[in-house]
């Protein structure tokens, strides 16, 4: 376990101070493909972290799947899923080397996690013992969080550091290019939620008629509403400097 147990008497689910020693560390070939992925496209991008054996907080690989993206979201392909999950344990690997550490990518400058974020992390792994979501903004900016569930449970924020000291090999751009165009296959954000007619004056100065996003935005259920509220509040990188919502 990655992780030292929170005393008996810390509150569940609270966020702490990482302890020096809980590090999420990238092999520099790792790190290179994550940024290759990050400024392919002007998408979020996401994919899981492989980890060493014996470092379970030490990712070697950086690997994505059949993915539908948008600026602001990112959903894995069902299929695709469970056939990562296959390969990796025909590999011979545990789950906790391949399901549980989370990379995606923002194309803006915060690596802050959106609520469609956190209740991503909350759905897919709230039951896992322990999980990692780390995010890497365009801007350069990490961010990582390390979920227990053991005991009372609880979460901490761990820094994000490329770990030079072992050897690693070449980077491949011909290879992480023909992964990027098999499994990306980006959105515009308002097609993700359903708001086609979001996109104002997207063809040389040409709007919408407001009244058409607002009818599509008024027959979301309650909690897409609030989603599409919390996100534009939260990544001003949504809205271009005419103040206009499109990838």
């Amino acid at each position: 376990m990655p992780a030292k147990r929170p005393d008996s008497n810390a509150s569940a689910r609270t966020i702490d101070p990482a302890p020096a020693r809980d590090v999420l560390r990238f092999s520099p070939t790792a790190w290179a493909k994550l940024l290759y992925f990050r400024d392919r496209g002007g998408t979020e991008i996401g994919g899981f972290g492989i980890t060493a054996s014996k470092d379970l907080l030490r990712i070697e690989e950086f690997v994505t799947i059949r993915q539908k993206t948008s600026v602001a979201t990112v959903s894995f392909d069902d299929d695709a899923v469970a056939d990562f999950f296959e390969a990796q344990i025909d590999a011979g690997r545990r789950p906790e080397q391949f399901a549980r550490v989370w990379c995606h990518t923002h194309p803006g400058d915060s690596p802050q996690p959106s609520m469609v974020d956190v209740e991503t992390f909350e759905r897919v792994f709230g039951r896992c013992e322990w999980a990692v979501m780390c995010v890497l903004a365009r801007g350069g900016k990490s961010y990582a969080r390390l979920r227990f569930n053991i005991g009372p449970g609880g979460e901490t924020l761990i820094p994000v550091e490329v770990d030079w000291r072992q050897a690693f090999g070449p980077s491949d751009h011909k290879a992480w290019e023909e992964e990027y165009k098999a499994n990306i296959l980006p959105a515009s954000w308002s097609q993700t939620w359903g708001l086609e007619q979001a996109s104002f004056g997207a063809q040389e100065g040409r709007g919408v008629d407001p009244d058409d996003w607002l009818s599509a935005f008024e027959a979301m259920n309650p909690e897409d509403r609030c989603l599409v509220v919390e996100e534009l509040a939260a990544r001003p990188e949504l809205w271009d400097e005419e103040g206009e919502v499109g990838p």
